[in-house]
């Protein structure tokens, strides 16, 4: 095939504008190499041997430039054929490069602009790789974006202003913001299957053998298989919400149902995690003690709960000044690590008892007195609804996230289960809340097991505060606050995480006394919203359009609503009561 008369008079016009630029008496065809003529042999009115331009300096780098000209003297067939392929150099055009021809279309300029800019964003892997970027997604919890400490991010925005000009320096310079880039997920399904399990499997799976003991081994059995349909249906319509509208769980209450929505997100989300600290410390400090009383000879120490609680703030004050969490990564391993190596050990004593002794002659299919608390024990128990969001966004397929979350709440939901109803088969009435404390003290396994699971959690406790500590900072502080250019700034947040970390060990010296009912209270009060009324109602004002999902969403509300007030009310009274 031949090259129409539009596209050789196109090719011969862009060689005319080449070749206004380019030296004369150089040509992309070869020369060969010939002797010099003698001056007084040179016939002064001929014209100049052409010579090749790789003899001009960098003569192979703007080859293809004399190729245009070249091409264009040839026949329209000879061009085709013989002519000198011209062959666009990867060199200077980037992938994905738009030509001029599309940049002259309407809307070209643009497209260009942002292909441009997507090239110069480009994201690495975010998430699970290592267990390490896994603490990203603390960071990015409930899908708000709070990993990126702002005083980085904005001292480097202004360090860049101040520097001098430079060839690679943007001419506008950026736009000030403390929002990261969005970074397209390329996690695998295995990948976020383990995330998930992570995300779901902490310390409130120690609380279920004394949640059961509350409530009954059949009546817990039926409120966990509850409590996960019921955050299934919830989980599904916060994704709804997020695929119509993108952005994190604040994002969506704020484009939804205005600013105070958002802020009554985040507040909820930092009043669970300071409740997930303090459960966590008083955990640690009962746990302590019980392995000193077991492992000290003679009458027990005159150490009290409240004693130990105050020593872990020397651990954990200065890790709560820590700005980078993945600098927390090797302690929230180890206190995943320990949570499973307890796991393992309680199904096999718990399993080899049973298969024993049977059943502990004191355990009762329901239990009516203290029913309630195991309510807000199940509730506590799934705590990862703030890791969703980040986990579908980590994936490169994000339309599989769905089922791989129902498969994972079906697993977890089997191992939430065996583990309340055999540790309480186990021991009955004896069921304590510190479930490690029931067994034989005299073991060496079990001391060690008590202490490095206390010591790991001690450790990994900042893990957990880290969202709501970055929470409080923005709104206190604002986003734009620097402690790097300031110091009065950084000491005011330090005096801030301080101050935040001091409080959750007085809140956990008020719950002390009884633990099974603080996390009873802070699931009931502060997760039941997160789980089931916000998402319902973001559905209901954002995405739903027949009457029966909107009457639907309405149930849920008013049955979150219910559970709340109820099982908050009934715990109170109990609490007070004893």
């Amino acid at each position: 095939m031949t090259d129409s008369p539009s596209q050789h008079e196109r090719t011969q016009a862009e060689a005319d504008v080449v070749s206004r630029h380019l030296p004369e008496g150089y040509t992309a065809e070869h020369v060969p190499p010939t002797e010099n003529t003698p001056p007084s042999d040179a016939d002064p009115t001929s014209p100049p041997e052409p010579q090749d331009s790789l003899r001009l300096q960098g003569g192979d780098i703007h080859r293809e430039i004399f190729k245009i000209g070249a091409r264009s003297k040839l026949g329209q067939r000879s061009a085709t054929f013989a002519g000198p392929s011209v062959r666009r150099s990867s060199t200077f055009l980037p992938k994905n490069h738009v030509p001029a021809s599309e940049q002259r279309a309407p809307g070209g300029f643009r497209r260009q602009f942002i292909q441009q800019q997507n090239r110069l964003s480009a994201a690495s892997n975010p998430v699970t790789r290592t267990f390490v970027s896994f603490l990203a997604l603390y960071g990015d919890f409930a899908g708000e974006d709070l990993a990126e400490s702002v005083d980085d991010s904005v001292a480097a925005t202004e360090d860049e202003e101040e520097a001098p000009p430079t060839e690679t320096r943007p001419l506008l310079g950026r736009r000030k913001s403390t929002r990261r880039p969005i970074k397209p997920g390329d996690a695998g399904t295995t990948k976020s299957f383990f995330t998930l399990l992570k995300a779901f499997i902490g310390t409130g799976i120690m609380f279920l053998p004394k949640a059961f003991n509350n409530g009954g081994i059949l009546f817990s059995s039926i409120t966990l298989i509850t409590v996960s349909l019921l955050s299934c249906l919830s989980f599904h319509l916060l994704l709804l919400c997020r695929k119509r509208y993108g952005g994190g769980y604040g994002d969506l209450g704020l484009e939804i149902g205005g600013s105070k929505m958002r802020s009554l997100i985040l507040g909820s989300i930092t009043l669970s995690q300071i409740g997930f600290v303090c459960s966590g410390i008083i955990f640690i400090a009962e746990n302590l003690r019980s392995f000193l009383n077991a492992v000290t000879p003679g009458p027990t120490l005159p150490v009290s709960t409240v004693s130990l609680i105050a020593i872990q703030l020397v651990v954990l004050i200065p890790l709560a000044l820590i700005r980078d969490i993945s600098r927390l990564g090797p302690a929230a391993l180890l206190a995943d690590i320990f949570i499973f190596i307890g796991l393992f050990y309680i199904w096999y004593y718990d399993i080899s008892t049973i298969a024993t002794h049977g059943l502990h002659p004191t355990v009762k299919l329901f239990n009516p007195s203290d029913f309630t608390l195991t309510i807000g024990s199940a509730i506590f128990t799934y705590e990862g609804i703030g890791l969703i969001l980040p986990i579908q966004s980590s994936m490169a397929e994000p339309s599989k996230f769905p089922r791989l979350l129902y498969m994972v709440m079906v697993i977890i939901t089997v191992i939430f289960t065996s583990v309340g109803a055999l540790c309480y088969a186990t021991f009955g009435d004896q069921t304590r809340v510190e479930i490690i404390t029931n067994y034989p003290q005299s073991s060496k396994l079990v001391n060690a097991i008590q202490f490095l699971y206390s010591v790991a959690i001690l450790v990994g406790t900042p893990v957990q505060l880290f969202p709501a500590t970055r929470i409080i900072e923005t709104k206190v502080f604002g986003e734009r606050a620097s402690g790097k250019r300031s110091a009065a700034m950084k000491w005011k947040k330090n005096a801030l995480r301080t101050a935040l970390t001091v409080l959750c060990a007085l809140i956990s010296i008020f719950g002390a006394s009884d633990l099974d009912k603080f996390v009873a209270l802070i699931g009931a009060f502060a997760c039941v919203p997160l789980v089931y009324i916000y998402p319902a109602y973001l559905h209901l004002r954002g995405v739903a359009k027949s009457p029966l999902v909107k009457a639907g969403d309405v149930v849920l509300c008013v049955v979150g609503f219910g559970a709340m007030v109820y099982s908050t009310a009934v715990t109170v009274s109990t609490w007070v009561r004893q």
